[in-house]
Formats: C-alpha cells, sequence, structure tokens
C-alpha cells in the first residue's frame, strides 16, 4: 500500500519520483558544499539543454527557411512570400497538434503551467518535469518556424524543471530548493547569452527573489557552468559588438534619463499590447488550437509587408541594427520597424505561440534607443555614438518588460564589454523600473499572473502565507450553546472564568454567533433574565472564519470585527461550527512562520 508522503511527492512531480541514496541526501542536507555541488551540475545540465535547444532552433531556420549554416533569420534580407507565409502558419498548425497531445500527456490538463517565478513564490520551488519538457517543446516549435518569440522562457523553464526534480529526490528543504531552482535560471541566462553575472542577478532579482549571501555561492556556480558549458558546446556567442565608448560626462545622464522613462512607456504599452491582442483574438471565438496557425499567418504576412526582421527573436536583426549597415537607416524606417516588430511578438504570444518577450525586449530597445537619439537634438547625437544610446535604450526597454535592473546593467556590460556603457545603462534602467514599478506594477510575467487572479508581484516566497491556513491554526475542541437557551442557564453552565467566548448553534446545529461569557455575567439580574435568550446576546453573527482562509486573510477580519476570536464554519452556505481561532494564536503563529522564513532566506540554522 503506498504511504501518504509517497502519494504526495508523486502528485508534486506527477510521476514516480526515484529518491537519492539516504545517506547522500543527507550528507547534502546538513551543508552548504552538497548545496554547491548539486548547483554545480544543475548548472551543466541547463548549459547542455540551453545549447540543445539553440542548435535546433538555428537548425529548423535553415532548413525551413533555406538559409545558409550559421545565418540568422532575422537578418536575411528576403525571404520567398510562399515560405514566408506558409511556415509560420504550418507551424502553428504543428503547434496546436503539439499542446492537444500535450495537454493528453498532463495529469492536469486544465491547470496553468508553473513557471519559475511562480514555483518559487508559491511552492516552495516545485514544478512538473513534465509540463516543463512540454513547454520547452512547444516554444522550440514556435521559435523554429519564425514566430515572434524567444527560447528564454523554454530555456528557463526546462532548466529549473529539472533542478525541481533534482530537489525533489534529494529531498531539499523549502529554501534550499527555492535557490536550486534559481540556479537552474541562472545557468539558463547565462549560457544563453554567455553571461555568467547577468544569469547571477536574473535568478537573484527575478526567480528568488531576493539576494542573500547563503545563496550566492551556488547561484554564481550554477551560472559559471552553464556559461562554460555553452561555450564549450557551441563556441562563444557574440550578442552585441560597438565600438569603443567615448569618456562619459555629467551631461550625458540627463538625456540617458529621458530615454530610461520613454522606455518604461513603450514597455508598458508593449505588455498591454499582448493583452489586447489576446482578448481579440479571443472575441474571434475560432478554437484555441487553431489560432497559432492565424498568427502564423499573420506574422509572415508582416515579415513580407514590413522586413524579415519580424521573423523569430532577432538576434541577427539586433546585430544588423548596430552594424555599420545599420546606421544609414533613416528614423521613418526605424520606427516602422519597431512596430512591425512590436506588433508581431504581440500576435505570436496573443495567438497561442509559446515563447517570452526577453530577446524582443532588448530588439525593441536597441531600435527604440536609435530612433531616441535621430529625433532628440543635434547636441545629444554629438556626444555618444547612437550605438551606447542603443545599448542603453536595449537594457532600459527591458528591464520594463522583464524586470531585474541590475541583471539588465550587467547583461549591457558583459555583452559589450564596454565599463563606460554600464553608469549610463545603471541610470537608465532604475529611471525606467521605478516608473514601471508606480505606475503599471508589474513585469510581463506578473501582469500574465494578475490577468489569470493571481496576487504575486515576484518571486518573494508567499506560498507559506498560503499554507499556514486556518484550519490548520484552529482549535477543535469549540465550547457550543444553543441560542434559544435562557441566559440563566448559560451563567450556570459557563461561570465567570470557565470560558471567554462561547459560539452559539441554532437548533439546525450551524453557526448563529458568539457569546462573550463576561458580557453575559454582566447584564441586570432581574425578572426579565429568565426570558432572556442568548439569541438576544450573540455578536459577530456574519463575520466567520474560512478553514482555506489563510493567516494573513484570518488577521485582517479579526481587524474588519473588531473581535479576540472567532467561529470556524465548514462553509458560508452550510455554516456547521468545526472550530474557533483567535486573533492572539493567529499572530503568534504568523510571527513565528515569518521569522523562520526570514531566517532561512539569510542562511542562519536554526
Amino acid at each position: 500500500m503506498t504511504s501518504k508522503p509517497e502519494t504526495v511527492r508523486r502528485s508534486l512531480t506527477e510521476s514516480a519520483l526515484v529518491l537519492a541514496p539516504g545517506s547522500l541526501r543527507a550528507w547534502v542536507r546538513s551543508g552548504e558544499i552538497g548545496l554547491v555541488l548539486l548547483a554545480a551540475f544543475v548548472g551543466c545540465v541547463s548549459g547542455l539543454l540551453v545549447s540543445g535547444m539553440g542548435w535546433a532552433a538555428q537548425g529548423a531556420h535553415e532548413l525551413l527557411f533555406g538559409l545558409d549554416m550559421d545565418v540568422r533569420l532575422s537578418a536575411t534580407p528576403h525571404v520567398p512570400p510562399l515560405v514566408a507565409l506558409g511556415v509560420p502558419a504550418l507551424g502553428g498548425v504543428v503547434l496546436g497538434l503539439a499542446i492537444w497531445l500535450g495537454g493528453r500527456l498532463r495529469r492536469v490538463p486544465g491547470r496553468p503551467v508553473i513557471d519559475p517565478i511562480e514555483a518559487n513564490a508559491l511552492h516552495g520551488g516545485r514544478l512538473s518535469l513534465r509540463d516543463s519538457v512540454l513547454v520547452a517543446v512547444q516554444n522550440l516549435i514556435s521559435n523554429g518556424c519564425g514566430a515572434s518569440v524567444g527560447l528564454e522562457a523554454g530555456y528557463t523553464q526546462i532548466s529549473a524543471g529539472a533542478a525541481s526534480r533534482l530537489g525533489l529526490s534529494f529531498e531539499l528543504r523549502r529554501s534550499d530548493m527555492r535557490v536550486l531552482v534559481g540556479c537552474a535560471a541562472a545557468a539558463a541566462i547565462a549560457a544563453a547569452f554567455s553571461a555568467p553575472l547577468t544569469g547571477a542577478f536574473y535568478a537573484f532579482e527575478l526567480i528568488i527573489g531576493t539576494y542573500a549571501i547563503a545563496s550566492l555561492t551556488p547561484v554564481v556556480t550554477a551560472a559559471l557552468a552553464g556559461a562554460f558549458v555553452s561555450r564549450a558546446v557551441l563556441g562563444h556567442q557574440t550578442v552585441i559588438t560597438i565600438g569603443q565608448t567615448p569618456a562619459v560626462g555629467p551631461a550625458d545622464y540627463l538625456p540617458t534619463l529621458g530615454l530610461g522613462l520613454i522606455c518604461a512607456g513603450l514597455g508598458i504599452l508593449i505588455m498591454q499590447g499582448v493583452t489586447l491582442v489576446e482578448e481579440g483574438v479571443r472575441r474571434t471565438r475560432l478554437p484555441p488550437l487553431a489560432r497559432p496557425a492565424l498568427g502564423g499567418l499573420a506574422v509572415g504576412l508582416l515579415a513580407l509587408v514590413a522586413t524579415p526582421q519580424v521573423l523569430s527573436a532577432g538576434h541577427g536583426a539586433l546585430h544588423l541594427n548596430l552594424s555599420e549597415e545599420g546606421a544609414n537607416v533613416g528614423a521613418a524606417a526605424l520606427i516602422g520597424l519597431f512596430l512591425a516588430k512590436a506588433l508581431a511578438s504581440a500576435i505570436s504570444i496573443g495567438t497561442g505561440f509559446r515563447g517570452g518577450l526577453f530577446f524582443a525586449s532588448l530588439f525593441l530597445g536597441a531600435l527604440a534607443g536609435k530612433i531616441f537619439v535621430m529625433l532628440a537634438p543635434p547636441l545629444v547625437a554629438m556626444v555618444l555614438p547612437p550605438a551606447t544610446y542603443a545599448v542603453v535604450g536595449m537594457s532600459a526597454l527591458a528591464v520594463a518588460v522583464i524586470g531585474g535592473p541590475m541583471t539588465m546593467t550587467f547583461l549591457a556590460l558583459e555583452v559589450t564589454g564596454d565599463f563606460p556603457i554600464a553608469s549610463l545603462v545603471l541610470v537608465a534602467v532604475i529611471a525606467s523600473s521605478l516608473t514601471v514599478r508606480k505606475t503599471f506594477g508589474y513585469s510581463f510575467a506578473t501582469w500574465r499572473f494578475h490577468l489569470r487572479g493571481e496576487s504575486i508581484r515576484s518571486a518573494h516566497d508567499v506560498g507559506w502565507i498560503r499554507s499556514l491556513t486556518v484550519g490548520q491554526l484552529m482549535r477543535r475542541d469549540v465550547r457550543t450553546v444553543r441560542a434559544d437557551t435562557t441566559l440563566a442557564a448559560f451563567r450556570r453552565a459557563f461561570p465567570l472564568g470557565s470560558a471567554t467566548q462561547v459560539v452559539a448553534v441554532d437548533e439546525t446545529g450551524l453557526y448563529a454567533g458568539i457569546v462573550l461569557v463576561a458580557e453575559a455575567h454582566a447584564a441586570p439580574i432581574d425578572d426579565k433574565a429568565a426570558a432572556t435568550r442568548v439569541a438576544d446576546l450573540v455578536r459577530y453573527t456574519d463575520e466567520v472564519l474560512l478553514p482555506q482562509m489563510n493567516a494573513k486573510e484570518a488577521v485582517a477580519l479579526f481587524d474588519k470585527a473588531e473581535s479576540e476570536a472567532l467561529a470556524v464554519v465548514e462553509s458560508r452556505q452550510a455554516a456547521r461550527v468545526i472550530g474557533l481561532l483567535s486573533e492572539k494564536h493567529t499572530l503568534k503563529r504568523y510571527s513565528e512562520e515569518l521569522d523562520r522564513q526570514r531566517r532561512a532566506s539569510v542562511g542562519e540554522v536554526a
């Protein structure tokens, strides 16, 4: 017979879990060295997964679009009309079939796939490896057929899924599991951009949600391992090559600040544009599995009408627009390219293609920086070269959409190798991040959570609050009294000091209110006392707790009711009393758990 822990473990992983040997599990859990070694292993695995997906996507582009070896799809000057229209549309058909098949393979088809941010925020780093593989395959199909989405979402998803499965095999603690998932994401981004610091801060800012000395070593180790493995497999991938930046002076920061604010507004418009496209497609009532085919046809049409640079993530197009050839393109053409790429990305995601806006936001930001220089007063263009503002815009728009100010600052530094740029980028990303946070409040990932009803704003661990429920905290030995009991009988049954409050129930046993014992004994003793009923003294008739409420919700209800204790009922429809919870006990447990989580996040051992 399967034990309960085994059943829970299988429900989390959706398949039988192979545990590591007991002595090895104990050694890994007992100190930091074991976690660091696991992080290094996760980094190597992530580097291999990223390399494999990148190689497969490029191979699909070369095969389907007839490209020469190592030529990027978005940098090709011409795509035959039938290929431009047919490949993305047929890719949408294949994706629809893959989504249908994936739905049949999943244990819970209707449940949204848990991504690394949600896993760390709500589930203690637990996410399904099966779902992660399906997402990665769907992302690869989407990018491979030319849809305007990047592979970064697939990179981090499959890497985090593998790390989560490994962590479950070693039965890691909640805090260590969250760090290991962060390590996987760090390695994936580091491998994708050959940028270990970028990967590390991506994990700290976006996946783990906080920076702590205890998580520094494993995260950096994983990022370095991922970058080294990727370079060994694919060679060094140069993302951006620009000329040497002149000396940066105080006058250069003001236009940089302005560019950051502009990119914040553009980022908000892009995120809301994706939502508008999704809503528009939903209103067409087209079957969900047929939507990617329509989206692929629209993206292919954009590639013909505008430029092939709208296809795929945009690696080649970014290189092209930062090269000497791209320097000759006018502002009107760049504005047209910006609008076409933004629309292609919104259509791709809005019609169901799998992927994210990570690299699209980098490309769009670079275009925004170049457009800013061309349309700004001549003095701005004379101080620093357009390529510098392109890099600043790249980081500022990416931080507006993705988040992570330090992540994007280090990305600009590592992919250009230019230190003077870093200070300008830092000013722009801080301005962009602050503006988006105060006016919009979401990154693209958390905005998607908001649209489906989730309240999380980051990967900061709030799942423990939801698991600290009223049903776990309540006292089940509840003292009750019938609401039609006389006051005299109540006083005899509950003398002063025997209880603080007693729950009143009606003749059918359902909740009727709470009687304060002291208040009942304070009532005047006269001839009316014999006729007075408990029902005349009950309070909090409408304020009840439900067992699924978390501690935070319970505290808010205590404040609203101004009560020291409230009854817990099965449901509002079937108000059978099952427990009693006091505000004092709730606050004590909440404070203890909060302190435990704080100590775990900074690596303190109890």
